[in-house]
């Protein structure tokens, strides 16, 4: 997964994605508790991207994601989570060609 995927970043997340042989997409999430020190807050983060995942994953058929949070999603609002998790599908699916 690691050694040559797809990459976006911003200040919240950075998130790598290949493509698989599945006929279905696959989430991976990495919150690292060093990075977002409270457990209320990773929880509310791992929440956030699995609800904007399932919303998507028909669109980003036959990939990997792997999402890894930054520190300053920890603060964050769910709303600018969302728009920037949206970013990230949006450039994923152009990237790595899954829809027009």
């Amino acid at each position: 997964m690691f050694d040559n995927p797809v990459r976006t970043t911003d200040k919240f997340f950075t998130v790598l994605a290949v493509n698989n042989h599945l006929q279905h997409p696959r989430l991976g999430l990495a919150i690292a508790k060093k990075q977002i020190a409270r457990a209320v807050a990773r929880n509310r983060i791992k929440r956030t991207i699995r609800e904007s995942f399932r919303l998507r994953r028909h669109q980003l058929d036959s990939l990997d994601i792997v999402v890894l949070a930054r520190r300053d999603a920890g603060k964050a609002a769910q709303e600018l989570l969302r728009s920037s998790l949206e970013r990230h599908w949006q450039k994923l699916a152009d990237r790595c060609g899954i829809y027009s």
